[in-house]
C-alpha cells in the first residue's frame, strides 16, 4: 500500500540522491530511468544500431557517444530522441543537480529539450520539497505544476481534473481501444470515474497518486443567502487554491532561498499596484491588460480561476522600488478551458533585491 512517504513511486525520485543542500543529485540510475521512459524506449522498428546504442546507454549511461553512433540511426525521431537524451544528461551533469539544471535552463530563455522532460525535473523537485508531507491536498495541488488540468464548474464548485485521464476516460471509458470501439458502437455508455478529494477520501490518494483520478476542489468561499437580502461569505478550510498557495510557499523557498507566505483572493483592490506575476500564458496577458488600464474582455475575465497575494517574509529581499509591497499572482485557463501552470515564472520574475 502506498503512503505518503512513497506516493508517485515512478517519477525517478528515489533513483536521485540528496547533497548537502538537500537539492537532487542525479545518478547512473536515474538516467536508466529515463531512458525507460517511453519515448526513449526499444520498439519492434528499433534498427540494429539503436538497439546496440540503447542496450549499451542502459549498462553505462554516462559513457560518451560519438556522433557518428547516432548518425547509425536510421530513424530520424529515434535519432533526434537520443540526442535529446543526451543534451539533457549533459546538462543535468554539468549543473550537478536537478535545481541548478533547471534554474540554469529557465534562466538562459533558451529550453534545448521537450516539455516532457522540463515535466519529469519539475515533478522530482516537487516530490523532493514535498519528502515529509502528509496532505493530500497539498500532493494533488502540487500536479498542477507539471500536468495540465481541465477547469470545470460543477453545482458551484470550481473542479480541476488531469486534462490527459480525462480525455483517456471520455474517449475509452479506461478501456484502451476496446473501451473506445464499445463507446462508438454505443455499447458502453460513458462513464467519467473520478472522485472530489475531500478528508473523508485523501487516504485513497495516497494509494493511488500515479492514477491522476482525483477532482481538485478549487472553490475558495461559499456564499449562503440569508434573509433580508444578507449573504453571508464562508471561506472553505480545505480549499484547493490554499494547497496549491502552500505548494508555491515551498517552491520559492526551495529553489530561491526566499520565504514567502501566498494566500488566495477574489479581486485586487490596490490603487498602488505595482508587481504581478502570471502563473500561465492567459493570466500574465491579463494582469499585464489590467496593470496598463486596457480592456479586457468579460469572456477573458471569466477565465481567472484564482489571483493570490504574496508577501515577503523580508521586505530587504525584494527591490527597493517595490520593497514591503504586495506582489499579485494569477491564474487562468486558456478558452479551451485548460490550465498549463508555468512554474518558473515565480522563480523567474519576483522582484528579487539580487539574483538568487
Amino acid at each position: 500500500m502506498t503512503s505518503p512517504s512513497d506516493f508517485w513511486p515512478h517519477c525517478g525520485f528515489l533513483m536521485l540522491a540528496r547533497d548537502a543542500r538537500g537539492w537532487l543529485v542525479p545518478t547512473e540510475a536515474y538516467f536508466q530511468w529515463v531512458l525507460a521512459r517511453p519515448e526513449l524506449a526499444l520498439v519492434p522498428e528499433s534498427c540494429a544500431a539503436e538497439m546496440a546504442l540503447h542496450q549499451s546507454l542502459a549498462t553505462s549511461p554516462l559513457r560518451p557517444v560519438a556522433l557518428q553512433e547516432l548518425a547509425a540511426l536510421e530513424d530520424d525521431d529515434a535519432r533526434e530522441n537520443y540526442a535529446v537524451f543526451l543534451r539533457f544528461r549533459d546538462g543535468l551533469l554539468a549543473a550537478g543537480t536537478l535545481e541548478a539544471y533547471y534554474l540554469q535552463l529557465m534562466r538562459s530563455g533558451a529550453v534545448n529539450v521537450p516539455a516532457v522532460f522540463i515535466d519529469a525535473v519539475v515533478q522530482a523537485l516537487l516530490r523532493n520539497l514535498l519528502d515529509e508531507c502528509n496532505d493530500a491536498f497539498e500532493a494533488r495541488a502540487a500536479e498542477m505544476l507539471f500536468r495540465p488540468q481541465r477547469i470545470t464548474l460543477h453545482e458551484s464548485q470550481m473542479l480541476a481534473g488531469d486534462r490527459a485521464t480525462l480525455d483517456m476516460l471520455n474517449e475509452t471509458a479506461g478501456l484502451g481501444d476496446i473501451g473506445r470501439l464499445l463507446l462508438e458502437s454505443g455499447a458502453l455508455q460513458q462513464h467519467i470515474d473520478m472522485q472530489v478529494l475531500g478528508v473523508d477520501n485523501a487516504l485513497q490518494y495516497w494509494q493511488g497518486s500515479e492514477r491522476h483520478h482525483f477532482l481538485l476542489d478549487l472553490t475558495h468561499e461559499l456564499t449562503q443567502d440569508l434573509s433580508h437580502g444578507l449573504t453571508f461569505k464562508m471561506t472553505r478550510a480545505r480549499s484547493g487554491l490554499k494547497a496549491m498557495a502552500r505548494v508555491l510557499e515551498r517552491w520559492v523557498a526551495h529553489l530561491l532561498g526566499v520565504q514567502v507566505s501566498i494566500e488566495p483572493v477574489h479581486q485586487v483592490t490596490d490603487s498602488a499596484w505595482r508587481w504581478h506575476v502570471g502563473l500561465d500564458v492567459e493570466s500574465t496577458a491579463i494582469l499585464n491588460d489590467l496593470y496598463h488600464d486596457r480592456p479586457v474582455e468579460a469572456e477573458r475575465m471569466q477565465r481567472l480561476v484564482s489571483l493570490f497575494t504574496l508577501t515577503f517574509a523580508n521586505p530587504a529581499e525584494m527591490r527597493s522600488d517595490v520593497a514591503g509591497k504586495p506582489v499579485y499572482l494569477g491564474l487562468a485557463t486558456n478558452a479551451e478551458g485548460v490550465v498549463r501552470i508555468k512554474p518558473q515564472n515565480l522563480l523567474l520574475n519576483l522582484p528579487l533585491a539580487s539574483a538568487s
